[in-house]
C-alpha cells in the first residue's frame, strides 16, 4: 500500500544509525555520546513500529474478507516463504562474522546452539548465544504470525475490544505486579509483551476498509495527540529513563504508531504521502528487511575491526561509520535482497520461481524472440 513501504525503509534505517550510535558509544543507555545524539538512543521503539506495521498490512486482506485468514495452512506457508529464506542467508552470514571476525554478544561467538536454536527461528523461547543482535525480533515476528490465524478467529466471532482484552491485560497485569511495576525484561520471552502492539496494527487495519466517512477522519492529528503524552512523559522524564521503562512505553506508543499507519494507508497527510511514495525511499522500503537483517554485522566490523586503524574512539568513529558503514549496508542490503529477498516476493513458489528463471534464459538459436524483462515475475 502507498506508503507503507517507505515508512518501513525509514524505520529500518533509523535501525541501522541506532546501532551505529550503539557500538560506537559505550555504557548504553547511560552512554558516552553527546547529548544531541541521544535521538538515536531509541532502537527498540523503531521494532516496535515494525511490529504494529506487521500487523497492520496482514490483517487488511482479512478485514476485506470477513476477518478470514484464507486457511491457516496457506497463511504460515506464505509467511516461511516470504520471511525464511533471505532470514536463514543473513544467519549464514551472520555466523561467519561473528565467527571469524567479531562476536555479536557478549557471551561470546555463536555454538552449535546458536545454530539449531537460530535456525529455528526459537531465539525467543530458548537462550543461545546471538551471531546477530538485531535477530530477537524475528522469533518474536514468527510467534506472533503463529497466532495471527488465533486472534483473526477472536476478531471474528467476538469483537476487536476482545482481541486487545486478551493480549493487553494480561501484560498490564505482569507489569503491575512486577517489583516496582516495571518488569526487567530479558534478551527473550518477549512475545507475550510485545503481542498488544501487533494486535494494535490489526485492529487498525478496519480503518482502511471502512466507511469513507470514517477514512476521512484525520488519523494523523489523532496519531500526534496520542503520542503526544507518551513524548511529554519522555522527554521530562529523560532518555536513560524511558529506555528502562519501554515496558510500558510500549503499549503507550502503539495507537499513536497505529493511527499513523492508518492515516497513510488512507492518503492523508498528502505532503507525507508524497515524500513516503518518492523513488528513493520506496526503493529503501523493498529492500528494508534485507537491511535489517545484515546491517548489524556489517556496522560491527566497521567499528570494531576497521575503524580502530583510521580514528580514534568517540565521534571521529562514530562519523567515520556514518561514512563507511552506512553506505555499504545500504549497497550490501540491496545486492542481499536481489539475491535472497526479491525472487521469494515476486514468486510465491518453487514452480514459479523455477519458470520465471527459465522465461528469463534466451532460447537457443533465437535473436529477437520474445524475452521476459530483468525482474519482472513470470505468471505463475
Amino acid at each position: 500500500m502507498l506508503g507503507l513501504d517507505g515508512l518501513r525503509g525509514l524505520a529500518a534505517l533509523y535501525v541501522v544509525l541506532f546501532h551505529c550510535w550503539l557500538y560506537t558509544f559505550p555504557g548504553y543507555p547511560h552512554s558516552s555520546a553527546p547529548a544531541w545524539l541521544d535521538v538515536l538512543m531509541f532502537g527498540r521503539l523503531a521494532v516496535v513500529f515494525f511490529l504494529v506495521l506487521s500487523g497492520f498490512s496482514l490483517a487488511i486482506s482479512p478485514a476485506r474478507h470477513g476477518w478470514r485468514s484464507g486457511g491457516v495452512a496457506q497463511f504460515l506457508r506464505r509467511r516461511a516463504w516470504r520471511i525464511l529464506p533471505p532470514y536463514w542467508a543473513a544467519l549464514a552470514m551472520s555466523l561467519v562474522i561473528s565467527r571469524l571476525l567479531v562476536p555479536a554478544s557478549h557471551f561470546g561467538p555463536p555454538t552449535g546452539a546458536s545454530i539449531v536454536v537460530f535456525g529455528l527461528v526459537a531465539q525467543d523461547m530458548v537462550h543461545a548465544p546471538t551471531p546477530n543482535g538485531a535477530f530477537w525480533s524475528i522469533g518474536v515476528e514468527a510467534e506472533l504470525y503463529v497466532l495471527f490465524p488465533l486472534l483473526l478467529l477472536v476478531r471474528r466471532r467476538l469483537s476487536a475490544t476482545a482481541v486487545v482484552a486478551c493480549v493487553t491485560l494480561p501484560v498490564i497485569a505482569l507489569g503491575l505486579t512486577a517489583p516496582h511495576a516495571n518488569p526487567v525484561e530479558g534478551d527473550n520471552r518477549l512475545a507475550l509483551h510485545l503481542a498488544p502492539v501487533f494486535v494494535a496494527g490489526m485492529i487498525g487495519a478496519a480503518i482502511v476498509v471502512a466507511s469513507e466517512r470514517v477514512r476521512r477522519l484525520p488519523w494523523a492529528w489523532f496519531a500526534v495527540l496520542a503520542a503526544a503524552p507518551v513524548l511529554a512523559l519522555g522527554y521530562g522524564q529523560g532518555s536513560v529513563w524511558t529506555v528502562h521503562h519501554y515496558f510500558w512505553i510500549d503499549l503507550a506508543v502503539a495507537p499513536a504508531m497505529t493511527m499513523l499507519l492508518a492515516a497513510v494507508a488512507t492518503g492523508r497527510p498528502a505532503i507525507l504521502v508524497r515524500l513516503l511514495t518518492t523513488r528513493p525511499i520506496r526503493s529503501l522500503g523493498d529492500f528494508s528487511y534485507s537491511l535489517y537483517l545484515i546491517h548489524l554485522p556489517i556496522v560491527m566490523v566497521v567499528i570494531r575491526r576497521v575503524a580502530p586503524h583510521f580514528v580514534s574512539p568517540g565521534m571521529p568513529t562514530f562519523c567515520f561509520t556514518l561514512l563507511l558503514a552506512l553506505p555499504v549496508s545500504v549497497f550490501g542490503s540491496w545486492l542481499f535482497s536481489r539475491v535472497f529477498e526479491m525472487p521469494f516476493k515476486r514468486n510465491r513458489s518453487w514452480k514459479s520461481m523455477t519458470a520465471a528463471g527459465r522465461s528469463r534464459r534466451p532460447v537457443k538459436g533465437a535473436r529477437d524472440g520474445p524475452r521476459l524483462p530483468e525482474g519482472q515475475p513470470a505468471e505463475s
